[in-house]
């Protein structure tokens, strides 16, 4: 290859943003952050909203710093899911869009089921039944607030909002689009019927384009603040969960793999959806990921339970770090008490601890007291939910797993990746810490005719970054607490 690709990729979580730029050689990919930010969500009379116009503001300045830092190529963004922007028909914000953990969706799933039963839903999107899922918070909209609907007239998803803002075009990647649950999965559009029977207006939607679409040029204005010239918006996998997937340094077409950050996300990658009575019963979800493949996984409330565990302790005057935090979990006795992670009561942001504590109360265990003691239950709770999913998901693809690829921040965990291995008595290859961002440029680079295709792109960075082993151990004991742990969260 005779000239370097430079490609910049915004990659936005829950509590944080960065621009990195990634250079690829023809050989590898080497990453430098060239911004970071903070995305805090800010309440207001009741409803919690993402700051959506402050965070377009840190990506010019990402624009801005990569300029500086020797430009770029192309750009692609990914984000969490199923949030969105409503449009009016002058393309103008109705208002900031709303974050996932609002309370509006409560009881939502219940008033679906009334127009459409549980079993053709699922038949129909093959997506995993949460209340933040966007077709709950737009049942929500027409229930309560059906005026900001009237006055809509298009639906752009998080990443999609923002190269909109980039590019001025208005377009829906085809992963991103999948976590709404109002994708037909059969005919890889918009399902009608979900549409016509909660009364969503069908106006609201784009045409859904494929991951690695070129869905504009960045726009006269952008460049004009920023000093740069005009370089492809392309349509990475929007989803941050395909865009890690896509990264997973695997060589075997079939592996397992942890994208563990806030959220756990924990499947497979399938050539086609499985949609089935054990699939729905389970709750599993087939999300779209790239050249239409699916990902096959469980949503798990992730690394949020100890992240907002610290923001509480420090909320009371007590100041953590995540070391602090693992050294105390490591200090503590094991295996006295464990929680269901994905309770509800564990989603709504707030006093975590507290509510670790009530749970154990009620389910007749040992109620934790010191720090220590409640991260260990909080750790020791994660490793075993991922050792009850990897049962799931083998069963439903009747296929055995030798290996967990752990990839995202969570790798930075040790703790929780050899937990992890201890649960599952299966080893852990944990790494790419920067999944996420090398599978957002890999996207970019396929479209731009440098990388031949994803199979491709994962060797790149197999080559690219540093992979850790962890070997399970006392595998006895922790079968034990599987057991205990099966018996007080069923």
């Amino acid at each position: 290859m005779p000239n370097k690709i430079r490609a910049l990729a915004f990659d936005f979580g829950a509590s944080s943003g960065r621009a990195i730029l990634g250079v690829f050689d023809g050989d590898k990919i080497t990453l430098s952050e060239v911004h970071r930010f903070s995305n805090d969500p800010v309440d207001l009379h009741g409803t919690t909203y993402w700051d959506t116009l402050r965070l377009f503001y840190e990506i010019k300045q990402g624009i801005l710093k990569a300029k500086l830092a020797g430009g770029f190529d192309c750009i692609g963004i990914d984000t969490w899911g199923v949030d969105f922007g409503l449009l009016d028909e002058f393309g103008c914000l109705l208002e900031n869009p709303i974050h996932y953990r609002d309370l509006r969706t409560r009881g939502m799933i219940e008033e679906a089921f009334k127009v459409i039963p549980k079993e053709r839903f699922y038949q129909i999107t093959g997506i995993q039944f949460m209340e933040l899922n966007t077709v709950f918070q737009l049942l929500s909209l027409r229930k309560y607030r059906p005026h900001i609907l009237e006055r809509a007239h298009r639906l752009l998803f998080t990443p999609d909002l923002f190269a909109y803002m980039l590019t001025g075009e208005q377009h829906t990647e085809y992963s991103i689009a999948t976590t709404s649950q109002l994708i037909d999965i059969g005919t890889r559009t918009w399902s009608d019927e979900i549409l016509d029977k909660l009364g969503i207006p069908r106006r609201l939607f784009t045409d859904i384009v494929p991951s690695g679409t070129v869905t504009g040029m960045l726009g006269e204005d952008v460049c004009a603040e920023c000093g740069v010239e005009s370089v492809p918006v392309i349509a990475v996998c929007g989803h941050d969960t395909q865009s890690a997937i896509s990264a997973v340094p695997s060589s075997e077409k079939d592996f397992i793999f942890l994208s563990s950050g806030t959220w756990s996300l924990f499947g497979t990658e399938l050539d086609a959806p499985i949609v089935n009575e054990k699939t729905m019963e389970i709750n599993v979800t087939n999300e779209g990921g790239y050249d239409f493949s699916t990902g096959f996984l469980k949503n798990i409330i992730g690394l949020w339970l100890i992240q907002e565990s610290r923001r509480q302790w420090a909320r009371e005057g007590q100041s953590y770090s995540y070391a602090d935090l693992e050294r105390l979990a490591l200090e503590a006795a094991p295996f006295r008490c464990f929680i269901d992670p994905d309770a509800p009561e564990f989603v709504p942001r707030g006093d975590i601890p507290t509510r670790v504590q009530e749970y154990c109360r009620k389910s007749g265990q040992y109620v934790p007291q010191t720090v220590g003691e409640i991260m260990r239950c909080i750790y020791e709770s994660l490793a075993m939910k991922y050792r009850q999913t990897l049962e799931k998901i083998s069963a439903c693809t009747e296929k055995t797993y030798g290996v967990i690829h752990v990839i995202g921040g969570g790798v930075k965990d040790t703790l929780l990746c050899q937990m992890t291995a201890n649960a599952c008595n299966v080893p852990v290859k944990a790494g790419p810490i920067e999944a996420t961002v090398l599978g957002n440029i890999a996207v970019q680079l396929i479209a731009q005719g440098a990388v031949r295709d994803i199979a491709e792109a994962r060797q790149i960075v197999a080559r690219s970054e540093t992979v850790r082993d962890y070997l399970p151990d006392n595998a006895e004991a922790w079968e034990q607490a599987f057991k205990k742990y099966i018996g007080v969260t069923a």
